[in-house]
């Protein structure tokens, strides 16, 4: 079982909260084993600014899915929780994204739809990712950047 895997959740449309333990509760039902868990953050949207604010976590997992695999297993639970179709940036009933996996470097696409980019391309960008990895994995290094989390946090919040 492969581990050192981060996804991150958010979500700012209906009730935030039980969207999140929904998809909480599905992973888990489908071969994702939640190891540690960050605390849930009220964050600022990002990219489109007006829209309600969103809660926000990071999860560590363990699963013997495929990057490949996990990414369809996670949209498809994006859908069972109740994701409607939105535009880039917009309102999201649940929204999971792959952060890191393992130490891989990913980018392919995988299907029509999907296309996986391990490590997430603009996670070193977002503070609602960032505070909660510094919360569950510090120094975990970014395998592309060649800087740990706590590092990345430190150079996005000297800039602002």
């Amino acid at each position: 079982m492969k581990s050192n895997i981060f996804l991150s959740l958010g979500s700012n449309k209906g009730d935030k909260l039980s969207y999140l333990n929904s998809a909480l509760e599905l992973l888990q039902k489908n071969n994702i084993h939640i190891i540690r868990k960050s605390s849930i953050i009220e964050t600022e949207p990002y990219g489109v600014t007006q829209q309600d604010s969103f809660f926000n976590l990071v999860v560590e997992i363990k699963t013997d899915l495929e990057p490949s695999e996990l990414l369809l297993k996670i949209k498809n639970i994006e859908k069972k929780v109740g994701r409607t179709p939105s535009y880039k940036w917009g309102p999201r009933e649940i929204d999971i994204d792959i952060l890191y996996y393992d130490n891989l470097i990913i980018n392919k696409k995988i299907s029509e739809q999907y296309e996986l980019i391990v490590p997430h391309p603009d996670l070193h960008n977002r503070n609602f990712v960032l505070i909660p990895l510094l919360e569950i994995a510090p120094k975990f290094c970014h395998p592309l950047l060649n800087m740990t989390n706590e590092q990345l946090y430190k150079i996005l919040n000297s800039n602002s």
